[in-house]
């Protein structure tokens, strides 16, 4: 039987601290940050020099695929500073989860409503974009039912 060390005991304490949910959040938040990081590098977001703070105007597409603006990678950031920050206690990581998912459900309700060639898409929205805003939110949405409690050993 070997006797826990200092730093073993750390260790196993810092882990244990985390609820389900709030990995989940913390999760979310990093993925979100990165998201919003590189939404600003080259070579990950394609003509980048076309870059507009919002609108649909520009033709800066990260990974090719999804239209974003200035205005789009700073709410990713913003959410991932959210998600983070969030994520230090079980009731607040829920609610960012939660929120966050009804967010980005109702964000793709608006997807589905408005012209994507019309002033309305400030965001910039485009097909790919609210699919990945449905799969976002009812994952956001799923994840907030994780345990808000630790398990007992």
């Amino acid at each position: 039987m070997s006797i826990p060390t200092q730093s073993d005991t750390r260790t196993t304490a810092t882990s244990a601290k985390r609820t389900p949910v709030q990995i989940a959040a913390l999760v979310v938040g990093v993925l979100f940050l990165l998201v919003g990081i590189a939404g600003f590098i080259p070579g990950l977001t394609q003509n980048l020099g076309d870059l507009q703070f919002a609108g649909h105007e520009g033709h800066a597409m990260l990974l090719g695929i999804f239209h974003v603006s200035i205005l789009h990678n700073i709410v990713h950031l913003l959410f991932g500073v959210a998600g983070v920050a969030l994520a230090r206690t079980p009731n607040a990581a829920r609610q960012f989860l939660l929120w966050g998912g009804v967010i980005y459900l109702g964000l793709f309700v608006y997807g589905l409503i408005i012209d994507f060639d019309s002033a309305a898409n400030f965001v910039p929205l485009s097909d790919a974009n609210n699919w990945l805003h449905l799969a976002l939110g009812l994952a956001m949405v799923a994840l907030s039912f994780l345990p808000r409690h630790r398990d007992r050993v």
